[in-house]
């Protein structure tokens, strides 16, 4: 019986892969990504790691997923619940089920169920035979020993075989959601070109899982998921870590400057460092530091002979960095510092997503020490504000800090190319000496910002350090007035930010009942949640913000225009109690998440329907 006898159509859709973090899951995921961005689908996806790097195999701890969110219409979210779940052993179904809408398909490798295997996971009987999953359309598929036996002749060793069956279970997906198999068959060629006999393997098992999805009965009809309506232009799939180096690249060609990158591996950041190593042919110099000081350190060493210097962690070196950091504002030399937030405190939660450092990056510095904070929020938008960073501390002489997170940075979606017109202009300050005597803190009368004064460059000989400078001359001043001015000349300086960054603007009819307000990663849930609920009538706006210090300066304007805001945050509350310091006649309430995961768009629904 050929399964292609009936097609549905589908709007959107939501597939989740998960087995052990030996299984491949990531790959298979992003395989069926790829296929699915070819084909113009709109998609989101949410890769979700093991912490643990060889957690014991079959246990609930080792186990790696894969989500991805598909459609016609536009994607902003994984999905909350998945539709369709490709679970490679116990496991992974166990950890996984939660996820998994009721009457949603799960495709089970049912040669993984063996008591030691179900045991191991945490169950105390076999799931497939004692009715916990009625409420699932169960799909048991051999995909073990199908791919053994559609390997058969080729000389490899067992282990080796069964490795391939990731690839009979993407060949199903494909088969289920009407993929073409050609983009993963090309990817193999390439991935293996040195090894023919797993580029045959693989090839053999991708297409074994799709012709058995093709003939097998107990599997539902194919789904067709049409592409989606976007602007005209050349697109390609990048993930948050990605864009983020690719925008700093992109900056740094804009303002002609060699790029430096010093950083110490950590994750989720690394990435960046990964991806920015491949372009030393683009004038990008990476330095890998023996520590968190040494990376923040050379970064600033770099802008102080001239380059971009940008430098990258997450919130435990970000705690590292902090009197570097300060450094740099007392210098007042440009610095990117890229804080992509995991779970915490401590080594907390590596692999996990969390808006854990607002407090640290705004205040976690001896002193009066402000510097800009600025969030993408979404993985493509990761580009431009990458360069709007670069741009900003440029310009106005000072630290930026880009707070990203586990979530952006491994999620991905389409990103539309733009051309390097479209890039914002980067205006240097640099230093002249126009007949005068050189002095290191002359300043921009708007901006405040003193000029940027290259060494080796005659007559522009000054002192540099981290004890206070007097004011206009530079010189070591311990004078008490001095040091006041000083102060409060820095906080000016990031203050007067608020005029060159655009306002704010208000998803919505810009007063009511409720404004949902969020920053960061949250956006696509937020987005989600308000226009569903907009769409159903609803009193309710959204402000989602990109600039966090300093706010936009309508900031306050557009707060009073409601009765009650709802600030929304993958922490306990600290830009909440941010905005309340600043906004203290405004009523705030707060939604929070502690969980290592993102928001889902039914439990943001449920709370903003509580407070109207």
């Amino acid at each position: 019986m050929s399964g292609k006898q009936q097609s549905v159509e589908l709007e959107k859709v939501v597939i989740r892969f998960a087995g052990d973090s030996g299984d491949g899951m990531q790959l298979t995921g992003s395989q069926f990504t790829f296929t699915s961005a070819l084909l113009g689908n709109d998609l989101a996806t949410f890769p979700d790691f093991p912490a643990e790097i060889r957690a014991p195999q079959g246990t609930v701890e080792g186990v790696s997923g894969f989500q991805v969110q598909i459609g016609k219409i536009d994607i902003f979210t994984p999905g909350d619940e998945a539709d369709v779940l490709v679970s490679m052993n116990p496991a992974a179904l166990k950890s996984n089920l939660q996820w998994v809408r009721k009457g949603g398909n799960i495709i089970i490798d049912s040669d993984s169920f063996e008591e030691r295997t179900f045991k191991r996971a945490g169950y105390e009987s076999n799931p497939l035979e004692n009715g916990s999953l009625q409420a699932y359309h169960i799909i048991e598929a051999p995909i073990t020993s199908l791919t053994k036996t559609a390997l058969q002749g080729i000389a490899l060793d067992n282990k080796s075989i069964v490795r391939c069956k990731n690839m009979f279970a993407l060949g199903i997906a494909y088969w289920l959601f009407d993929r073409s198999m050609d983009q993963t068959l090309e990817f193999l060629q390439k991935k293996f070109k040195n090894a023919p006999l797993l580029v045959d393997a693989n090839s053999k098992a991708l297409r074994a899982g799709y012709y058995y999805a093709e003939t097998v009965e107990a599997l539902p009809s194919n789904y067709k998921v049409p592409a989606a309506k976007i602007n005209p232009g050349k697109y390609r799939h990048i993930s948050g870590n990605q864009a983020t180096a690719w925008g700093f690249m992109a900056a740094a060609e804009k303002m002609d400057k060699k790029m430096f990158f010093g950083s110490y591996p950590i994750t989720p950041a690394s990435d960046i460092l990964h991806e920015l190593s491949k372009y030393k042919n683009l004038g990008v110099t990476t330095f890998q530091a023996e520590d968190e000081i040494a990376a923040v350190c050379s970064a600033i060493g770099a802008s102080y002979a001239g380059a971009l210097g940008v430098t990258a962690s997450a919130g435990p070196g970000i705690a590292l960095k902090g009197e570097a950091i300060g450094l740099a504002a007392m210098v007042e030399l440009p610095l990117v510092v890229i804080d992509v937030q995991r779970g915490g405190p401590s080594t907390g939660l590596p692999t996990k997503t969390e808006q854990a450092d607002f407090n640290l990056v705004m205040f976690g510095r001896n002193s009066d020490c402000p510097v800009i904070v600025i969030a993408p929020n979404t993985p493509s938008n990761c580009f431009s504000f990458a360069v709007q960073a670069a741009k900003l501390t440029v310009e106005h002489m000072t630290p930026v800090i880009f707070l990203s997170d586990g979530y952006l940075a491994n999620g991905s979606e389409p990103w539309k190319i733009p051309s390097f017109a479209e890039l914002p202009e980067i205006n240097i300050p640099h230093a002249e000496l126009n007949g005068q005597d050189f002095q290191p803190y002359h300043r921009d009368e708007n901006k405040l910002s003193r000029y940027w004064a290259i060494p080796g460059t005659e007559g522009m000989e000054h002192r540099i350090g981290g004890l206070e400078k007097e004011n206009i001359t530079g010189n070591v001043s311990y004078d008490p007035g001095n040091h006041e001015l000083m102060v409060k000349t820095r906080q000016e300086k990031v203050n007067r930010v608020a005029e060159f960054i655009p306002e704010q603007k208000v998803i919505g009819s810009g007063s009511g009942k409720v404004l949902v307000v969020g920053w960061g990663s949250t956006y696509g849930s937020l987005l989600t949640a308000v226009k569903q609920l907009q769409h159903a009538g609803k009193e309710v706006d959204l402000v989602h913000f990109n600039y966090l210090n300093p706010l936009p300066k309508n900031t306050e304007a557009i707060f009073n225009q409601y009765e009650k805001l709802l600030v929304c945050e993958l922490n306990m509350g600290q830009f909440a109690a941010y905005l309340r310091s600043l906004f203290p006649h405004v009523k705030i309430e707060q939604y929070n998440k502690i969980q290592g995961l993102p928001f889902t768009v039914m439990e943001l629904k449920e709370k903003i329907i509580e407070l109207l």
